[in-house]
């Protein structure tokens, strides 16, 4: 009788624990899927990691996000954002062609936009999970050194990139374009969040969450 008590104990518990692991696995997938859908990134990588280059990588950025700025300045929706980019990726090559050339260097530049692998980034006091995200790609020369990133839409990369904050004027604006639950997952509002992002990223380390 005992070892039979002990036999359903040992499932009921199994049961559970597989009933958790299942939700948790269906929340992560869930938040990694629709963060995706969500957000548009730009992303720019050094010709090296030499302090020249990775100057050099600042400088082209602040180009790009000046003239996307410009571009972008009625845009209301990711999709936007992308046609956008589509319809000016010449323009957006020749921006950052120029400053390079402006700065005395002769790198080529690749520029183009896709659905690209990133791990978990920090931009001031927000942060994404790792997973697959749309951005605009900027490849300076070899594009070996460290990338620098900022999310286009919503607007992120239009603030001021060295204070380490967004202001919340723009976490106002992301707040609109993602889920509550999203919002407060990216910026670490309390002790459960913070442990379910843990969560996302541990699923898609282990390869459990389809990261699009």
């Amino acid at each position: 009788m005992k070892k039979f008590l002990l036999n359903r104990f040992t499932l009921v518990i199994f049961l559970l624990l597989l009933f958790i692991f299942i939700s948790a696995l269906s929340y992560a997938t869930e938040v990694s899927t629709n963060l995706a859908d969500s957000v548009f990134r730009l992303h720019v990588i050094a010709n090296s990691d030499s302090d020249s280059d990775q100057n050099l990588k600042y400088i082209v950025r602040d180009k790009i996000i000046e003239y996307m700025k410009t571009i972008c300045e009625n845009s209301i929706s990711k999709n936007d954002y992308i046609k956008i980019a589509q319809d000016n990726l010449e323009n957006i090559k020749k921006v950052a062609q120029d400053t390079v050339i402006q700065n005395g260097y002769n790198y080529n530049i690749n520029v183009s936009i896709g659905n690209f692998e990133f791990p978990t980034k920090t931009y001031g006091d927000v942060s994404f999970p790792a997973g697959f995200y749309d951005a605009l790609r900027v490849e300076i020369g070899n594009a070996s050194g460290k990338n620098w990133w900022c999310v286009m839409f919503p607007p992120l990369c239009f603030v001021d990139v060295t204070s380490g904050i967004v202001p919340e004027e723009s976490k106002e604006t992301l707040k609109n374009d993602i889920s509550s639950e999203e919002y407060d997952l990216i910026t670490g509002a309390n002790t459960e969040v913070k442990f379910k992002f843990k969560l996302v990223e541990m699923f898609q380390s282990w390869g459990l969450v389809a990261k699009q």
